[in-house]
């Protein structure tokens, strides 16, 4: 009792504000106690509820008993603007966290509360009611965001209470008004004056009552919802779409009409998707009222076009909101026409799972929910039930979709609302099977070739339980019920199609494509049911089929179809293992017998084999490759054949080029699956030492077949060796795979260069010089092909297995080919830094030096740097920078390697011009200049000191043109830094103190800053690396200056002043903001709507949508000076002060350069 009365008195103590945020009391006994203070003395209860939505703007100011009694609402507001917290731009509202989000449901909940225990009496004074309202409004007009954001939440709130308030006295009205007519019908006799004077009186009131707060929902639209529906805050606008769109659901006969609707159609054009967003589950709940839908007719003539547009709109909760809408609007036949329905259709291909799945319902409910009365007489099962007309259809629509093949994603779209139709097996089965009845049309053959890729597709869907790849999250945990459903559905599916498989392979065995998907059935099979269901016959007979199958078929995606269907069947876990086991060793038996006997022959002739012999071992070795590829054939000895045949295809030159092609893949599992048995760690001695002459035979194989004359040789021995390089690499050895340490291979240079240069060769041309490939669709798989090249060399870079280097061929054609390979490039590089950076970065420069060189070699040393030429490499080093985000400190070294490996390279070939001319290669400084902005300052500072131990005296005073990229890059080096005269030292130990006394480092990490940099600048120059042009006299050391700061004219530093062409002015972007001011008095007039943006997702639009959010208006301050302030005080020093990185880190960077010469 004592604490409970504790706790009392504490909050009683509280504000109104903060008893609402903290939440611990009931809405309603906090309305009951302001009522109640109320009623026994208004103004300083009223009071309490002005501060109480001043408070929830996040102002810190209070309104005293004097502003109230003697200041106007404007003027209280003004002095409240004045009072507001400029320390933080946060308020209530915009706070994130469960406390703030409690606390505006609880401000929501008040207000609502509030109006609905005063709306018998209060609400009527002429007193509180107005003073609230002319605050809110007052508020809602503030340049303060915090005060408008909050007053137009409560004013919102509040107008949707007096909404309701307004509902209930208009059917009281109606009530009083029909016993009123009723008690005047009676007659004389039996009339009651009396009840009919009470029942006038009473009607009277509610008349004046009803007339009361439609003045009151009159000022508040008019004086905050006109203004606030077009804010520039789009939360704001976000909250008047949403009430109005609750007034119009409430309260229809008041505000379902053009006067209110055309707000909300003129606000789905917003370039805010929330706002979009809200519109349209506004609409929706009036359109799913049939009642509502007669009133709508108007506005969906008008907007209907703008919302079927919305299906396409860029942001996805916007799109699958507007497909909805439109699958509302399909209760009225007539207002979507076929062209509208269409363009809805295609989205059950979109590669988002939400618009799809909503364009599915909408297809769904548009072709299959309508039945008509002959369609009740239809039986239940077999070709003439409804399901399989239903079914009919879908083959149908999948076969007109034209722009799409993709079956697994039509399936997933209709998943959700016609998950019973795509699992009618029978009905299915029964329009592939059974003969057509009398006038039936029978299926087509590309109609039975869709119906059976939908039925594995759903198939698939209804034993994996996930999305087709590439839609959705992947693979989720499923719950108990889940889990249940799948064995239930994947027993049903086993006991169905083990009876029809066989069927239906019997009657398609012939035809590729149809084969193929029905061969995929059995990997969902129950196996157990074979056995536990007594339908062992009926596997028979589908092994029988596919044995079959595999005599008849040579196509690749067949005979891999029926090697998967042997290996789903064949698991050792099931009874049926035997018996599948002995016809897949029969199979192959017969195959690798028939193809060691061609080989022989053919082998044996000495010739080139004729187009028989050539197609029998050709189809042959297709068979056992196959197999090969999930099934252990090791024991059949196919390594011996296929390199009798490789070898003698090199050696002879007259081997068809498919054949060479199915023996290396072959050769390629042979090696992959002796491996695997070599890890298992059974295998002996003998078995490694035969394994590691294997795969250093068969890689030198596929290195000889790099240079023949067929391009698919070429390309599949290069994709397979590189696979093997990458195999046996180091890394076969990690998690303690020691013993396979023999097994190690290692590419040589040359192999590495022979590698890089097919590469060269083969991937980066250009799709004219491909003679080869003429129609698009050749073209793409040309491409396709080779960027799976580029990729396999690429893996080979960043596991390490060729050398990093070998990466500038690669890293240098980026911007060329950047629409081909860019993704692939610029993966590589990510990746390549991840393993080394300091490498990284001296492959980069390397990259660009091999440009430059090109370029001289081209153009000759006297080329303009306005060349196309000379401008691609500055970007291709812009792009380059980019790569090495904004974290500078991660790529510090880095970026140092990379600036010295650039200074030596532009100082090291001397002057063609004799001496006093500039270097050859100084041109190289204005690409190294795209780097200076990823050093640090005090970074800076070094790279400078190293540059000037290449420069002469006489450098620095020279003022050509040819000279301008030195001081270009000087400039750049000196940018963001104080003056470069300064010692690096000076400004460190200026300021190192303070951090000293903050935390002190071990004694082992403190290093003399002074004496390294100094080494670092006087130590000599030895090794290849001496600069031609340097004369050490002339240079001045800036460590054995004054530490004073020098005016830049008083060293020959600052000779040169920044030229005014290195500062970059960004590109400013016109900004396109809303226009809602066209406004007239009806619905249907053309100039009603602002003209505003359609936010669509095209491609065009991509750079207005970097400006979506930058709306700027006067009415929005935003408080940002103060709030600019607050960030700059927040930000880290350590990217901006040189003394807050630590001293050693200097040192660190000087060592980098000092290694690099030793080097």
């Amino acid at each position: 009792r004592v604490n409970g009365h504790h706790q009392e008195n504490d909050m009683e103590n509280l504000s109104l504000f903060e008893i609402v945020k903290l939440g611990k009391s009931a809405t309603q006994s906090v309305v009951d106690d302001w009522i109640e203070s109320y009623k026994t003395d208004r103004d300083p209860a009223l009071l309490e509820l002005i501060n109480f939505f001043i408070h929830c703007s996040g102002c810190k100011g209070a309104v005293s008993s004097e502003m109230f009694r003697h200041m106007q609402n404007s003027e209280i507001i003004r002095k409240m603007t004045e009072e507001f917290d400029e320390d933080s731009g946060d308020y209530p509202l915009a706070m994130a966290g469960l406390v703030w989000k409690k606390f505006k449901l609880s401000l929501c909940e008040f207000i609502a509360v509030l109006v609905r225990q005063c709306q018998y009496s209060i609400i009527y004074d002429e007193y509180m009611m107005d003073m609230v309202i002319s605050l809110l409004t007052g508020l809602s007009d503030s340049q303060v965001r915090a005060f408008r954001h909050t007053s137009t939440l409560a004013a919102m709130k509040l107008m949707t209470a007096l909404v309701n308030v307004a509902l209930n006295l208009s059917i009281n009205l109606d009530n009083t008004q029909r016993q009123y007519e009723t008690e005047r019908n009676k007659s004389i006799g039996k009339r009651a004056n009396e009840r009919l004077e009470l029942l006038l009186q009473k009607r009277k009131e509610l008349q004046e009552n009803q007339d009361e707060i439609e003045n009151m929902m009159n000022a508040i639209f008019k004086g905050v919802f006109i203004h606030r529906y077009r804010d520039v805050i789009a939360e704001i606008r976000v909250v008047c779409i949403e009430e109005i769109g609750m007034w119009m659901k409430m309260y229809s006969e008041a505000f379902l009409n053009d006067s209110y609707l055309k707000y909300v159609g003129w606000t789905m054009y917003d370039k805010q998707g929330e706002v979009r967003l809200k519109c349209l589950t506004a609409l929706q709940g009036l359109y799913y009222s049939r009642e509502l839908n007669a009133r709508l007719e108007l506005f969906t003539s008008r907007f209907k076009d703008r919302i079927v547009s919305m299906a396409l709109d860029k942001e996805y909760d916007v799109a699958v909101q507007a497909i909805k809408l439109l699958t509302l609007a399909l209760h009225n036949d007539e207002i979507l026409t076929a062209e509208d329905c269409e363009s809805i259709y295609h989205l059950v291909y979109s590669a988002h799972r939400p618009v799809a799945v909503a364009a599915g319902e909408f297809l769904y409910k548009k072709l299959f929910s309508h039945h008509g009365p002959e369609d009740e007489g239809r039986p239940r099962r077999g070709r003439q039930c409804l399901n399989a007309n239903l079914i009919r259809t879908t083959v149908l629509f999948f076969l007109e979709s034209e722009l799409h093949e993709h079956g697994a994603y039509l399936v997933d779209s209709l998943w959700d609302c016609a998950s019973e139709l795509l699992k009618d097996w029978e009905s299915m089965i029964s329009l592939l099977l059974d003969e057509p009845y009398p006038g039936e049309e029978a299926l087509t053959d590309a109609q039975e070739a869709a119906l059976i890729d939908i039925m594995l597709c759903a198939v698939r869907q209804t034993c994996e339980c996930h999305p087709p790849t590439g839609r959705g999250p992947g693979k989720r945990v499923l719950t108990a019920k889940e889990k249940k459903t799948q064995l239930d559905d994947r027993t049903k599916i086993t006991e169905t199609f083990a009876v029809a498989l066989p069927l239906l392979l019997a009657k398609y065995s012939v035809d590729p494509e149809k084969v193929t998907n029905l061969l995929q059935f059995p990997q969902y099979f129950d196996l157990e049911i074979y056995t536990t269901g007594r339908l062992e016959k009926h596997l028979d007979a589908l092994l029988r089929q596919v044995r079959d199958v595999v005599e008849k078929h040579t196509d690749k995606d067949v005979l891999e179809a029926c090697s998967m269907t042997f290996h789903a069947l064949c698991n050792e876990d099931f009874t049926i293992y035997n018996r599948v086991d002995i016809v897949r060793s029969q199979i192959l038996d017969e195959q690798i017998d028939k193809f060691h006997r061609l080989l022989e022959d053919v082998l044996q002739e000495g010739e080139e084999p004729d187009e028989d012999d050539a197609y029998q071992v050709l189809s042959t070795l297709k068979r056992i490759t196959a197999f090969h590829n999930a099934h252990d054939l090791t024991k059949w000895d196919l390594f011996t054949s296929n390199y009798k045949l490789l070898n003698s295809g090199l050696q002879n030159g007259d081997m068809p080029e498919q054949i060479v092609a199915h023996a290396l893949q072959c050769t390629h599992y042979v090696i992959l699956w002796h491996l695997a048995k070599v890890s298992e760690g059974s295998a002996s001695k003998d078995d490694m030492v035969l394994l590691r002459r294997q795969v250093r035979a068969f890689c030198l194989m596929c290195q000889r077949y790099l240079n023949s004359i067929s391009t698919v040789v070429k390309e599949q021995a290069f994709t397979i060796l590189c696979d093997a390089l990458l195999i046996f690499s180091y890394q076969i050895v990690a998690s303690g795979r020691e013993a396979l340490e023999p097994l190690v291979f290692s590419s040589d240079a040359s192999l590495q260069s022979e590698l890089l240069n097919f590469i060269l060769d083969h991937v980066f041309v250009d799709q004219d010089e491909d003679s080869s490939t003429d129609d698009e669709a050749n073209k793409i798989e040309a491409l396709h092909r080779r960027r799976n090249l580029l990729a396999a060399f690429c893996k080979l870079i960043i596991y390490n297995v060729v050398e990093m280097k070998t990466g500038a061929d690669i890293f240098k054609q980026y911007m060329r080919y950047y629409n081909d390979y860019g993704d692939i490039i610029k993966e590589t590089m990510s990746k390549a830094r991840q393993i080394d950076k300091i490498q990284c970065a001296k492959t980069l420069i390397l990259s660009l030096q091999q440009l430059f060189n090109e370029m001289l070699s081209d153009l000759g040393c006297n080329f303009d740097r306005s060349t196309s030429a000379f401008c691609g490499i500055k970007e291709l080093a812009r792009r380059f920078s980019l790569t090495f985000g904004l974290d500078q400190l991660k790529t510090r070294e880095a970026i140092a390697m990379l600036h010295k490996d650039g200074i030596e390279f532009a100082f090291k070939e001397p002057s063609p011009q004799g001496e006093g001319g500039p270097p050859l290669n100084l041109a190289f400084l204005d690409i190294l200049s795209e780097f200076s902005s990823k050093l640090l300052r005090q970074d800076k500072k070094t790279v400078h000191l190293y540059l000037e131990r290449f420069m002469t005296f006489q450098m620095a005073l020279q003022r050509d043109d040819c000279w301008l990229p030195l001081i270009s890059y000087r400039n750049s080096l000196q940018m963001g830094a104080d003056d470069d005269t300064l010692s690096v030292i000076s400004g460190m130990s200026s300021r190192s103190s303070a951090r000293s006394r903050r935390s002190k480092p071990p004694a082992a990490s403190k290093r003399k800053l002074s004496s390294d940099v100094s080494v670092w600048v006087n130590r000599e120059q030895s090794g290849p690396h001496t600069p031609v042009m340097m004369s050490s006299p002339h240079i001045v050391s800036t460590v054995l200056r004054d530490a004073k700061k020098l005016l830049p004219e008083q060293g020959y530093m600052g000779v040169y002043s920044m030229s005014n062409e290195t500062q970059h002015t960004p590109l400013q972007q016109p900004h396109q903001h809303m226009d809602y001011n066209r406004r007239g008095s009806g619905l249907m007039e053309d100039d009603e709507e602002p003209i505003v943006e359609d936010v669509m997702m095209s491609s065009e639009e991509r750079l207005d949508d970097l400006n979506e959010g930058m709306d700027f208006d006067t009415m929005d301050i935003d408080l940002p000076p103060s709030k600019n302030r607050r960030e700059r005080s927040e930000l880290k020093p350590d990217y901006f002060d040189p003394a807050s990185i630590m001293d050693d880190s200097v040192s660190i960077l000087s060592s980098i350069f000092l290694w690099g010469n030793s080097h």
